[in-house]
């Protein structure tokens, strides 16, 4: 069974203020931040790893070792970045995808790898002191019924199957940086 990593990193960041995708490029530490969501899904060692990006050029921060896809309808909402990553995984053979999103700093390598690996399926979530969270698995059996336009990835589809659904305890720190502020707080 084959595996990518998938990084949704198309949005505006509308909440975080300023021009479209400024906070997937704002600096923390010298580094954009979506760098701090690639890097432990890259160190997790899956298959490919793949971004799906947008709203702006992604193409000075993402490894040479990825894969960089444009989603040219990024302004539609989260699930057509996640239908293109989708489609490119079954195109390349895949049989499942573990997906996360450009403004999660904190998820760690073992928590790709421990979503990625777990024997449950076909949507495995990762969850954090007993809350659901990222990164999510779902396997190629479920592509089909994820949502076609909407800003929501796989909730949807969780929550109306939710005996598909097997969750693995993972470490790590699973902030969301929507706001400036919370860039600023974030250590």
């Amino acid at each position: 069974m084959t595996k990518a990593a998938v990084i949704l990193a198309a949005g505006a960041g509308s909440r975080f203020g300023g021009r479209p995708g400024d906070k997937l490029l704002a600096e923390k530490k010298g580094r954009a931040l979506v760098s701090y969501a690639i890097e432990p899904a890259l160190a997790a060692g899956l298959d490919e790893l793949v971004v799906v990006g947008g709203s702006v050029d992604l193409s000075g921060v993402v490894p040479d070792e990825a894969t960089l896809l444009h989603n040219s309808q990024w302004r539609s909402g989260q699930a057509s970045s996640l239908r293109v990553a989708v489609d490119w995984c079954q195109r390349r053979g895949h049989d499942s995808v573990v997906v996360s999103l450009g403004d999660l700093p904190g998820l760690t390598a073992e928590a790709w790898r421990a979503v990625a690996d777990h024997p449950g399926g076909p949507i495995v979530v990762a969850t954090y002191h007993g809350r659901r969270g990222h990164p999510v698995r779902l396997d190629a059996d479920v592509w089909p019924s994820l949502p076609l336009g909407g800003d929501e990835g796989a909730r949807s589809l969780i929550a109306r199957h939710p005996e598909l659904v097997t969750e693995v305890a993972c470490t790590g720190k699973p902030l969301d940086i929507d706001t400036r502020e919370d860039l600023r707080r974030w250590s």
